[in-house]
């Protein structure tokens, strides 16, 4: 008997591991149970029975070493965790799969392209804006009897005194006065070409003929008569096209493209560009246009660039001298334009365009590349790589700058030819 409640007697434990066991040898090692992935296979062999209707996932069978079914950890299969086609690190499913390396060279090559399209996309873009906002409203097919056209490119760059689209304050700020109409203010030919740039400012009281010649508006034909007028009252009478064919008839020199800017155009561009920096040749003191400046350098804004550039009675050389003070500004305009900081710089960029192009008056043959050679032209002049000075002038009469016509004729032959000019102006 045993007085353990239904306890066990040497007899009954038999020889099962772990349930001490009292025979006089020890036991033999239990064996573990193992998983069986697929349906079991019935004594005898053949083929297995599925043992759950179509559709249901199947589930394991356990079998120990007997044969029996059981549970079994996957040890006696050698499928345990780490193990090929386990979920371990070394298996095809584990949490611990090591990544593939990123593609670099693909990654590059993606980004590069993105890059190239956004940068194609906005330059394109910005060229259809800008070309879209030019002003082309001078047709210079009007223009009859025209010299021939010699190597490199001759623009006529005009400044007008418009104060079209001005308000009543802006012209009290920028002392425009309050006339109708517009006049030409200042007048240039800068020529450019494989021997650098050259700038030759035409003094507005030059003394010139005005030729025979076709109304802009009209289409009518007028007779010349042999008149003489100052050069800025050809612009007066007619606008633009009269103002070419004056230029043209009196030089023999052959006009490519015509650009104007208004007071207001011209301020606004300098302010877009954050002022210009300029050394000014002796204090200035000007009540009609407004200049009140110091010797020295400094940087202009918008309002002070104008009333330096329109600056004429309060300067020993009236005239002449009003027209050197006009390159000089223009050629450091045209630099500080032409600068990475502005052309990189979106933020600068956009609004200097955009006041510049507003503002701008061409003929209807300028394109945007056109306007870019122009103001590299003028940059090349403020770097010292190329010529500025006036028309050559003999004299005077009435009140009229007349040219020296041996030398305009030098100069012109010069330029025609594209080649490196020598003739002075004084």
């Amino acid at each position: 008997m045993n007085d353990w409640p239904q306890g066990w007697s040497d007899d009954n434990r038999g020889t099962r591991y772990g349930r001490g066991s009292s025979g006089a040898q020890p036991e033999s090692a239990r064996v573990m149970r193992q998983v069986r992935r697929g349906p079991s296979v019935p004594p005898g062999g053949g083929q297995a029975a599925p043992p759950y209707p179509a559709g249901v996932p199947q589930q394991p069978s356990y079998v120990d070493g007997h044969g029996e079914a059981g549970y079994d950890s996957g040890y006696n299969t050698g499928q345990v965790y780490g193990s090929p086609g386990g979920r371990g690190p070394g298996g095809g499913g584990g949490y611990g799969e090591p990544r593939p390396a990123p593609n670099w060279r693909r990654r590059i090559k993606i980004t590069a392209i993105t890059v190239v399209t956004v940068l194609l996309a906005t330059t394109i873009g910005t060229y259809f804006w800008a070309d879209s906002k030019l002003n082309r409203e001078v047709d210079l097919s009007k223009v009859i009897d025209r010299p021939e056209a010699g190597e490199g490119t001759n623009y006529l760059i005009v400044g007008s005194d418009s104060r079209e689209g001005m308000s009543a304050e802006e012209k009290k700020e920028l002392h425009t006065g309050s006339a109708e109409g517009k006049r030409t203010d200042s007048m240039m030919i800068l020529h450019t070409g494989d021997n650098g740039s050259t700038l030759v400012s035409l003094p507005r009281d030059s003394d010139v003929e005005i030729p025979t010649f076709v109304g802009s508006e009209s289409g009518k034909t007028y007779q010349g008569t042999g008149r003489h007028v100052k050069l800025n009252a050809a612009y007066a009478e007619d606008g633009p096209e009269l103002l070419v064919r004056t230029v043209e008839f009196n030089t023999g020199l052959h006009i490519d493209h015509y650009v104007e800017i208004g007071f207001a155009g011209f301020a606004n561009i300098v302010d877009a560009v954050g002022g210009v920096e300029i050394d000014i040749p002796q204090d200035i003191k000007d009540t009609k246009s407004g200049a009140d400046l110091k010797k020295g350098k400094q940087t202009l804004n918008g309002e002070e660039a104008l009333a330096f550039v329109r600056t004429r009675y309060a300067l020993a050389g009236s005239d002449l001298d009003r027209t050197k003070n006009q390159q000089k500004f223009l050629s450091a305009l045209a630099n500080q334009v032409a600068t990475p900081g502005t052309v990189l710089n979106p933020f600068k960029l956009y609004p200097t365009m955009g006041a510049g192009l507003d503002s701008l008056i061409v003929d209807k043959e300028m394109g945007l590349f056109d306007l870019a050679s122009m103001f590299w032209g003028m940059k090349s002049v403020s770097g010292g790589e190329g010529t500025s000075m006036n028309m050559p002038i003999s004299g005077s009469s009435g009140g009229n700058l007349i040219w020296d016509k041996a030398k305009v004729k030098t100069l012109v032959e010069q330029l025609k030819n594209d080649e490196k000019v020598t003739v002075t102006s004084d």
